[in-house]
């Protein structure tokens, strides 16, 4: 496991941010229109049908049902890192700000330090680690305002609580992919974007039909989700965390914010405040300190 980021491993890096936020402009005009219950599936199922095709004209193929270990990687990464935080955090959000969803889930990052603390010897917490985590989660509160601290606490406590389980759920998801077995980039994403597919299905019997009238641009929007969002990021995500480590991975969450605030302004005309400037100096001092070593450990490591 290689200590030093390269120029290629933060390409990946903002690569994979970048997918990730876009889902938040297409969810936008995606949810305008439809119903959770439709647009998860239809995320899902298009991420997978899609990545299916390219493994299939690859070469490729999912492992046998006899490698347990891919297997259980697989199943782990599809319900539990897939799935269930789609679940927990749509349901939450129908109660709480898309603000404060957004101040919980950049918790993301802090729950995978701590696992991957316990997990791997590699990623042990040093000090620029534990400060440069605090400091990306000082500019995502500062970015998203007092606003969304205002709902902490509240009688929503319940709906806090399940964004702040999807959080985690991501956070076991980075820890999952980085000690799964190596398969060939497309494969892992292809078998748990399959499994997270397969346990959506339930969400289309629960929809009210009649009320479902999509449009050409919700349609769009899914399938971007899907191709983009899931599928795409689902292969960056695989090469970054067998080229890096989960700390480093979950550090997008920091990343994302920013981003989604440069694409809300873009395609909606949304403007950030004042702070926002300093937030985003936080969030980047945030990710550089996480990832710096002191002098001694990179002795050590060369």
């Amino acid at each position: 496991m290689q200590t030093k980021r390269s120029p290629a491993d933060w390409g990946l890096f903002l690569l994979l941010s970048a997918c990730w936020a876009s889902a938040f402009a297409m969810t936008k005009v995606a949810v305008g229109e439809l119903p959770a219950s439709v647009i998860i599936p239809g995320r899902l199922m298009t991420g997978a049908l899609i990545l299916w095709a390219v493994m299939l004209v690859r070469g490729d193929r999912l492992p046998p049902f006899s490698d347990r270990s891919s297997w259980l990687a697989i199943v782990g990464m599809g319900v539990a890192g897939t799935a269930l935080p789609f679940y927990l955090i749509t349901i939450g959000q129908k109660t709480i700000d898309s603000s404060l969803a957004a101040l919980l889930i950049s918790g993301a990052p802090l729950f995978t330090a701590v696992l991957a603390h316990f997990y791997f010897h590699d990623e042990r917490f040093t000090g620029f680690k534990i400060a440069g985590l605090a400091t990306g989660f000082a500019g995502v509160a500062l970015l998203l305002g007092p606003d969304a601290m205002q709902g902490l606490g509240n009688v929503d406590l319940i709906a806090q609580l399940l964004v702040l389980g999807g959080a985690f759920c991501y956070a076991v998801n980075s820890i999952i992919a980085r000690q799964a077995p190596r398969l060939p980039p497309i494969v892992l994403p292809v078998g748990f974007l399959t499994v997270a597919s397969i346990t959506s299905i339930p969400m289309l019997f629960w929809t009210n039909w009649d009320t479902v009238d999509p449009t050409k641009a919700s349609l769009l929007c899914i399938l971007g989700l899907g191709a983009v969002s899931t599928g795409l990021a689902g292969i960056l995500l695989m090469q970054l965390v067998a080229r890096t480590s989960a700390t480093f991975v979950a550090l997008t969450g920091y990343v994302i914010p920013i981003m989604s605030a440069v694409l809300g302004y873009f395609a909606f005309g949304e403007t950030q405040s004042w702070n926002a400037v300093a937030a985003f100096i936080l969030i980047l001092a945030g990710v550089w300190f996480s990832q710096r070593q002191s002098r001694k450990r990179a002795a050590s490591s060369s």
